[in-house]
């Protein structure tokens, strides 16, 4: 058997629409000789949704948008997971389709390197590694285009507390059991090294024990470079792609005003409002019909949401419930 040649791009870029756009670069587009190419690297605060998932479920979408939290929508399944600064990712882009997801041929060279820093790392049996029973490294793959990609997070020094803020619905209650549950469920492998060492050293050991020695390395060009921000807006940054995607579903928003309570019941295909129903105890000057039609149809995000509640023309319309108020609560 021919032995597989790797080669190693090294990626500082900190925006995620760009990393997962580099992956979508390398298996569609830039065809590289050799076998297997590997990537290490790590993003600015990002929540990363499984293909499948329904994005609104599954995040704190107002939380996460009021402190910067990016969401972008993966190639690959799997659940939702929360990255920053604190954490990294790795990327094993493989030329020849496998017939079927197999983790272990992949996340065994992560974790010899761990071993090598004497952190004692588990394979969960389903994609997950973990210390002691405690996950710190969540797996995912897809096959695309003659290419297996495979793809994992490292927790390193990640914020959890920010974490399950982003992840949880807004009730403190709910969330301060969330900490203590990520707490108990997650840990950060900064924890489990005899020597403190820092977030590039760590990436270095790393990508030293993965690539066994060797210095074999592509650097992104240019015309790379231009290519993979072009995809990285056109569909990782895109609504369509990170909201659009998700199935239909049915959700229902409750705001407390100084004028009364306001519930919106709505469905949601494809991203969009396709039906709206509004209840509660306020008072209000104008038929609610006026509003449900004004949403039906409307992108379920903020900015299209808020441009459909001010042609609706209702500063006056509810006694002491203003337009952003409104916006804030629906979406």
């Amino acid at each position: 058997m021919e032995e597989t040649t790797v080669i190693y791009i090294e990626n500082n870029v900190t925006d995620p629409f760009f990393n997962f756009a580099l992956e979508y670069y390398l298996m569609t587009e830039k065809n590289l000789n050799e076998d297997q190419v590997f990537i290490f690297w790590r993003t600015e605060p990002t929540l990363m949704i499984g293909k499948y998932q329904n994005t609104i479920e599954e995040i704190n979408e107002i939380f996460a948008r009021n402190h910067g939290v990016k969401v972008v929508r993966r190639i690959t399944g799997g659940g939702t997971i929360y990255t920053d600064m604190g954490g990294w990712q790795f990327s094993f882009i493989t030329r020849g389709q496998a017939e079927t997801i197999d983790f272990n041929k992949y996340i065994g060279p992560v974790i010899a390197g761990l071993e090598k820093l004497d952190v004692p790392t588990e394979f969960n049996s389903r994609n997950d590694l973990v210390i002691h029973g405690k996950k710190f490294s969540g797996n995912a793959q897809c096959l695309l285009n003659g290419y297996t990609l495979h793809h994992g997070s490292l927790l390193f020094n990640t914020d959890f507390e920010q974490m399950v803020k982003c992840l949880t619905v807004d009730d403190n209650k709910i969330i301060s059991k969330g900490i203590k549950s990520a707490k108990e469920r997650v840990t950060n492998i900064s924890e489990y090294l005899k020597e403190l060492i820092d977030m590039d050293t760590f990436r270095q050991l790393m990508v030293e024990s993965i690539m066994q020695g060797s210095k074999k390395e592509y650097r992104l060009n240019d015309d790379d470079l231009e290519r993979i921000h072009t995809i990285a807006k056109e569909k990782f940054e895109s609504w369509n792609w990170n909201y659009g995607e998700s199935p239909k579903f049915n959700i229902i928003r409750t705001g407390r005003f100084d004028g009364g309570k306001m519930e919106f019941k709505m469905d949601v295909n494809k991203g969009k409002i396709t039906d709206c129903h509004i209840y509660g105890d306020f008072f209000g000057s104008i038929d609610i019909l006026v509003l449900c039609h004004a949403l039906i149809g409307c992108n379920y995000e903020r900015e299209s949401i808020k441009k459909a509640i001010e042609q609706c023309d209702i500063k006056k319309a509810f006694y002491n419930i203003n337009e952003e108020e409104l916006a804030d609560i629906i979406c």
